[in-house]
This record gives structure tokens, C-alpha cells and sequence, in this order.
């Protein structure tokens, strides 16, 4: 008896020393935000307008920069920055003077978001146009 009271506190002492150890709770290594890159083109009608929305992983900055118009770069457009319902584009900032370069630039949390260009009464003829966002 003594023998079997003797190998059970045994056992009972090494489960429960294997038991205690490092409680820190191990933690995934951390990666850095990585940008992620988004063009949008099309073509933009004399009073036209033309919206395109995108979803933010991660909350950082986002930036929305029209890279080129053609056939007239020097064009002056609208291009905004906004959210997305699903069905509108809810504008939150605008640059109503924008021409080739031009940027609009956000702080966003995750979410959806969306870009919109708009012909603000002084194109002379449809207009392409690209428009690069940036966001993580």
C-alpha cells in the first residue's frame, strides 16, 4: 500500500511539474502592412462621372492619384475619395481642380471605399483617365 501511495504521488507531482512551465502566451510574428496597389480606367463623357470602389484591409492612409488623362493632360476633372455603400459613393474629400498627378489622400480604416471622377463642366471632349490608389 505504501508502495502504491508512494508511485501515485509520484505520478501526481511529475503531471503536475509538467504542467507548470512558461504561461507567456506564444504570439504570432507581426508583419508589416504591406501597400496594395489599385488602378482604375475608364473614359469620362462630357458631364460624365464614373465611380469605382475598393476594400481596405487595414486601417492606414489611403491615396488616390490620377495618373494620367489623355488626350488632353492638362484637363481639369473632379476626383474624390469616399465611401461605399454597396450603391453610392459617400464623398468624404474632393479635389474639384484635379489635373494629371493630383492626389487625394485619407486616413481609412477597413472597410469600403470608393473613388469617383466627375467632369466639373470643363472638358471639351471625352476624356481617358487612370487613377491609382494606394491603401494597406
Amino acid at each position: 500500500m505504501l508502495r502504491t501511495t508512494l508511485v501515485l504521488t509520484l505520478l501526481l507531482t511529475a503531471g503536475f511539474a509538467a504542467a507548470c512551465g512558461d504561461d507567456d502566451t506564444p504570439t504570432a510574428p507581426t508583419d508589416p502592412p504591406v501597400a496594395v496597389t489599385e488602378p482604375f480606367s475608364g473614359t469620362l463623357t462630357l458631364n460624365g462621372a464614373a465611380t469605382h470602389s475598393f476594400i481596405v484591409q487595414r486601417a492606414g492612409t489611403a491615396t488616390a492619384t490620377l495618373t494620367a488623362l489623355s488626350p488632353d493632360s492638362a484637363a481639369v476633372i473632379s476626383l474624390s475619395l469616399g465611401t461605399w455603400n454597396g450603391q453610392s459613393c459617400q464623398i468624404i474629400l474632393a479635389n474639384d481642380a484635379a489635373t494629371t498627378n493630383s492626389s487625394v489622400v485619407g486616413n481609412a480604416s477597413a472597410g469600403n471605399f470608393c473613388i469617383r471622377v466627375l467632369d466639373v463642366g470643363r472638358l471639351t471632349a471625352p476624356t481617358d483617365y487612370t487613377v491609382t490608389v494606394q491603401h494597406f
